[in-house]
């Protein structure tokens, strides 16, 4: 502890005291009505110096173990603290275009934040712009005005970083610079403490997040191979399917213009249906269809074929060869 004990008390009584309701400016009451030893731990754990303290103790001066009674009201905070209130930084993100960031904005614009900067990129990618310069703003106050509270919020958590260790890098900087994390849903709702059982929960959410990124993951390449066993492969719909292609085919081998083959195709499927396909489509898919026929033909010529001997040449008996012949001529006679 870096306080004395008359400023650990002072700092202490600064607060309302939630187990014996002992009010500012009063040191805690045992439920006898005397004045107790020691303050009550869900009051020091308020001070952010004291929250590693096992205990701390009411001064001599506060008549411990005697009847209790009120002390004189503390000064007015606000009055004391130059720096005022805190200033807020706000950070959205989502990861597509589709995506709304309405509801983030709104909560942050709602938790009363001086700048929010938002962004729709994925957390795949290192360098988010946006995020970089609210981290820079933070940094900026905080270097102009040490005295000054600077906090950074978000909505959620996996708005910051796409794994665990990047998170835990991320909180850990801001804590070394002097700036407050705030998360304003989920269940470390609030400032984030980097002391005591805060740290641990934020590190188990922050691998459970993962973990979550990882499972969604892992069932979306699942589904898309089960997908791909049953012949959909995804993507855009063909403009021109094995239909379209036999008998466009069969036209330009009977010599009909490619423009005028076009106009008798119709589209069948995708955001064009209904459309003929273009020329230039109509080329590449036929081209392209000759050269899978081509491939297919090269695999069919590589494949041994028996041979078939046949004639006089062939290594039959010459004899026999020649009484086959006599009566065949001796059947023409």
């Amino acid at each position: 502890m870096d306080l004395t004990p008359e400023q650990a008390a002072a700092a202490v009584e600064r607060h309302h005291c939630p187990k014996c309701d002992a009010p500012a400016g009063s040191p805690c009451r045992t439920g006898g009505g005397k004045t107790a030893a020691r303050y009550h731990t869900g009051r020091f754990t308020l001070v952010p110096a004291l929250r590693e303290e096992l205990n701390v103790a009411v001064p001599p001066d506060r008549a411990t173990g005697r009847p209790w009674s009120p002390g004189p009201a503390p000064v007015d905070q606000a009055a004391e603290d130059p720096a005022g209130r805190p200033i807020r930084v706000g950070y959205a993100r989502c990861s597509t275009a589709r995506q709304e960031l309405a509801s983030q904005l709104a909560a942050l614009e709602e938790a009363g934040c001086t700048r929010v900067f938002s962004e729709k990129i994925s957390t795949r990618i290192k360098v988010r712009p946006e995020l970089e310069q609210a981290l820079r703003l933070c940094r900026d106050i905080k270097e102009a005005a040490p005295g000054q509270a600077v906090i950074l919020s978000v909505h959620e958590m996996k708005r910051l970083a796409r794994n665990a260790a990047e998170l835990m890098t991320l909180a850990g900087a801001l804590q070394a610079a002097g700036i407050q994390l705030e998360l304003l849903s989920g269940p470390l709702t609030g400032i984030y403490d980097p002391n005591g059982m805060g740290a641990m929960l934020f590190a188990v959410l922050a691998v459970a997040a993962q973990l979550d990124r990882e499972y969604i993951r892992e069932k979306t390449l699942e589904g898309q191979q089960a997908a791909a066993a049953k012949g959909n492969h995804g993507g855009r719909p063909k403009v021109i399917d094995d239909d379209m292609l036999t008998f466009a085919a069969a036209l330009r081998e009977k010599g009909v213009p490619m423009p005028e083959i076009a106009r008798k195709l119709t589209i069948k499927s995708g955001k064009n249906a209904g459309k003929h396909p273009s020329v230039a489509s109509l080329y590449r898919a036929l081209a392209e269809a000759a050269d899978s026929d081509a491939l297919a033909g090269e695999a069919l010529s590589l494949r041994p074929v028996p041979a078939r001997v046949t004639g006089p040449g062939s290594g039959t008996d010459p004899e026999l060869m020649e009484q086959l012949q006599r009566q065949g001529n001796g059947h023409r006679g």
